[in-house]
């Protein structure tokens, strides 16, 4: 294995081991992508306060995240077709996630389904729903969810029309992707990931064909991915989903104050302040300028985690510092998923974690529960001034 000390260094060797397609799919933002690359640097302009002369021995990042232990307060975000990124990529993401003992989110978009995740995994894993417009879909999925263990459900709110990603039309990526020479020829370079992919039967939406109405294979998935968002959604529809599933819930994809307060009248456990990474209202305040207003908002009532543009451990130190009680990556673990399969996730959890640790102990930190803005120098008007 070669010497990782990055989640950067995992994002090399996936970029070359990858599809283009891919490889595209992940790292892109929809139209600009300004707010894609603000999820990312907005966090270089938060400032770490070293502290010196403290007992730093006994340190513990251990926490919980809605109530279930975690090793750190780092969960493995929805990512739709990871296991087009590696062959049974969600299999092998999701074991990495449970033998390090962090949660593990399946996402709707998936290709392995959620029975083959529960089949082949022994720590329960949370499931991310969408807001369809199917409520006999809807509920199976749920129900689906509880017969496999999941422990949490997750309802992303923020898709109700899709976001424009030029890298996604220009190579064909869809529901189910549309080939094209110029992918199938870039495929057949990557070696290694075409025969991971030969040697699975796992390849089209499991979650989907076969489960949702008229979709008995990839080629009706077109029209049903087409027609199953549904445009119309609001907060009554939310509770309606509420109903559905009876376990603890989390609302991903909060991104203003108003819409915080409507997530905990709904009964929701915890939001996630997330612009789905960038990928959909591009000129959205990145997640990590977006927190500290919604934390206002909602104060202790509700747990406030978040995602979008989290690459390193000192990442999740600061936003965790801010107030946020749990973080999430996606593309960090997908490119040591598509770098090195379960191993590479494996890779990217414990750079996470050491940076995460390491910090904290130089900011005179023990105890990762015990975060709080003191360790950081925020710049005035890091939130925006904006005129009313």
């Amino acid at each position: 294995m070669p010497v990782i000390t990055s989640i950067a260094d995992l994002k090399r060797i996936y970029h070359r081991r990858v599809p283009k397609m891919f490889y595209d799919y992940a790292e892109s933002g929809s139209w600009t992508e300004q707010t894609f690359r603000e999820n990312t640097s907005d966090f270089s302009e938060i400032y770490l306060r070293q502290r010196v002369a403290v007992d730093m021995d006994g340190r513990s990042t251990a926490s919980q995240m809605i109530g279930q232990d975690v090793a750190m307060p780092v969960g493995l975000a929805p990512v739709g077709l990871t296991g087009m990124q590696h062959a049974d990529g969600e299999i092998k993401a999701a074991r990495a996630a449970g033998k390090f003992g962090v949660p593990y989110t399946l996402s709707t978009m998936s290709i392995c389904s959620i029975e083959d995740v529960a089949e082949n995994t022994d720590a329960p894993f949370w499931m991310q729903v969408y807001t369809l417009k199917d409520d006999d879909f809807m509920q199976r999925l749920f129900d689906r969810a509880k017969a496999a263990n999941c422990s949490a459900a997750m309802i992303t709110v923020d898709l109700q029309v899709l976001g424009q990603r030029h890298k996604d039309l220009k190579n064909g990526l869809s529901a189910p992707p549309k080939l094209t020479p110029a992918s199938v020829a870039n495929m057949m370079t990557k070696v290694h990931w075409g025969l991971g992919m030969l040697g699975t039967k796992r390849r089209f939406f499991g979650n989907i064909v076969g489960h949702a109405k008229g979709v008995t294979d990839p080629s009706s998935l077109s029209t049903w991915t087409s027609e199953a968002f549904d445009p119309s959604l609001n907060w009554d529809r939310i509770r309606q989903f509420r109903k559905m599933w009876d376990g603890p819930l989390i609302i991903k994809g909060i991104m203003d104050a108003r819409d915080a307060r409507e997530a905990l009248n709904v009964g929701a456990d915890a939001i996630i302040v997330s612009n789905h990474g960038g990928r959909q209202l591009d000129g959205a305040l990145s997640a990590i300028r977006a927190l500290p207003a919604i934390l206002d908002a909602v104060g202790d009532k509700i747990e406030v985690h978040i995602d979008s543009g989290i690459r390193t451990g000192q990442d999740v130190l600061k936003a965790l510092a801010m107030g946020a009680k749990g973080t999430y990556i996606g593309r960090a673990y997908v490119y040591g998923l598509g770098a090195m399969g379960e191993a590479g996730v494996t890779r990217a959890l414990e750079v996470i974690h050491k940076e995460l640790d390491v910090s904290m102990a130089l900011c005179g930190r023990r105890d990762v529960r015990t975060l709080d803005r003191d360790i950081l120098m925020i710049p005035e008007g890091f939130e925006g001034r904006w005129q009313a």
